[in-house]
């Protein structure tokens, strides 16, 4: 049995509703929706959510229900406080600016990159153009973008160049080695 699954959602300056198979939470930086499978039932109060066995194989009821759990838990921290991540660019003549709903960086290639903002993230560059900050309620997404845009250049262990979240640590190597 999943232990997490057992626990029970505070919600707190939240409200949650449960229509069909869609649990719709709302608080007060948006409204986020979570379908929820035959393999969990949710049941939702005035000030707590409970999740508990559905219908299906013993082993699959229990891995969803841990995983739904989780999910609404996300989405109650989501709505209440938000996600943030925070990415640095390293390098000489590395930096990013916005253009409206436009991420550009310049990472040493021979053009900029231009990254379109999905809807509800928000991103701020701050610290003379080498810092980013992705704010949003979807964890999920916000977790998405900073991924994608380490991507573009991911750091290098010789130099340190790159894109990188701003508490990964990064393993430097030592160069060639003159005998």
């Amino acid at each position: 049995m999943s232990r997490i699954g057992k626990k029970i959602i505070e919600l707190k300056n939240v409200k949650a509703k449960l229509t069909d198979s869609m649990l719709t939470v709302e608080g007060t930086k948006g409204k986020l929706t979570l379908f929820i499978p035959d393999e969990v039932v949710v049941d939702v109060g005035e000030r707590t959510i409970q999740v508990n066995p559905g219908v299906g194989p013993e082993k699959r009821v229990g891995a969803f229900r841990g995983l739904i759990r989780a999910l609404i838990q996300n989405n109650v921290t989501g709505v209440s406080d938000g996600y943030e991540k925070r990415l640095e660019i390293n390098g000489v003549g590395f930096r990013a600016k916005l253009e409206g709903k436009v991420l550009v960086l310049s990472l040493g290639f021979s053009h900029p990159i231009r990254f379109d903002i999905p809807e509800g993230i928000s991103i701020k560059v701050e610290q003379r153009d080498t810092l980013l900050i992705i704010n949003g309620i979807d964890k999920q997404l916000v977790g998405q973008v900073a991924a994608t845009i380490r991507a573009f250049y991911p750091p290098e262990p010789y130099k340190g160049k790159g894109v990188k979240y701003s508490d990964e640590v990064i393993r430097r190597k030592k160069g060639k080695r003159v005998a």
